[in-house]
């Protein structure tokens, strides 16, 4: 059996041009190799060497559309080892350093690969969980209680269908400014569905922003918070 070549994956994510462009990839979105060239701040063609070693390193997938190349993260799982380096990244930074990102909007609601994260989703997970709705099993492994299955099923989630999805229906995710929990998993990917779905909030096209208009604001905090 081969060994774990955790030394190689390092290697991979270290590189700071294409760790740019990773964190740029945490937003679901999937990008062309010449906007992720911007956001590494390196040229085209280096874009394009460092894509394909990040393609072969199993850490990205190609979606072809037409002419056009689309570059995503392989999964939710590369996405959450990325939340979890930028939370080391800033737990081990001089002391005194405000953890997180520096732009307000972000601190209050961005998306995280494919659920909220943010004030607002701790704050979503902290609710739940009193209300409840959700119970800590173990570490980062959550159960939806009895009671949670009454309360979103009267939301319209269809149980049956997440919980046939190979990844875990709950999860606790450790938020990268608010050194405390929100909500992952295929719940927490319904959730956020659920809120754009409804037109309560949009994506920022050119960030990881989820803004909430002030109806949408007042919903989410009827539902969820109050």
């Amino acid at each position: 059996m081969q060994e774990p070549d955790i030394a190689t994956l390092s290697a991979m994510i270290a590189e700071p041009a294409r760790a740019k462009m990773l964190i740029a990839l945490m937003a679901g979105k999937a990008l062309t190799a010449t906007e992720l060239a911007l956001e590494g701040d390196i040229t085209a063609q280096t874009a394009s060497s460092h894509l394909a070693k990040l393609v072969a390193a199993k850490l990205l997938v190609v979606r072809k559309q037409g002419r056009h190349k689309y570059f995503q993260l392989s999964g939710a799982d590369i996405a959450q080892l990325l939340e979890t380096l930028l939370n080391i990244s800033a737990k081990t930074a001089t002391s005194g350093v405000k953890t997180g990102p520096a732009d307000p909007d972000l601190r209050l609601a961005r998306i995280c690969y494919d659920h909220l994260a943010g004030e607002m989703s701790v704050a979503l997970y902290d609710s739940l969980l009193g209300r409840g709705y959700i119970r800590d099993t173990s570490e980062s492994q959550l159960m939806l209680t009895a009671l949670g299955q009454e309360f979103f099923s009267a939301l319209g989630l269809e149980l049956e269908i997440l919980t046939s999805k190979k990844r875990p229906l709950c999860k606790s995710c450790l938020d990268w400014s608010e050194r405390r929990f929100h909500l992952a998993g295929s719940l927490g990917q319904w959730i956020l569905e659920d809120v754009l779905d409804k037109g309560w909030a949009a994506r920022d096209p050119d960030s990881r922003v989820i803004r909430f208009n002030k109806a949408g604001l007042k919903r989410f905090n009827h539902r969820y918070l109050l």
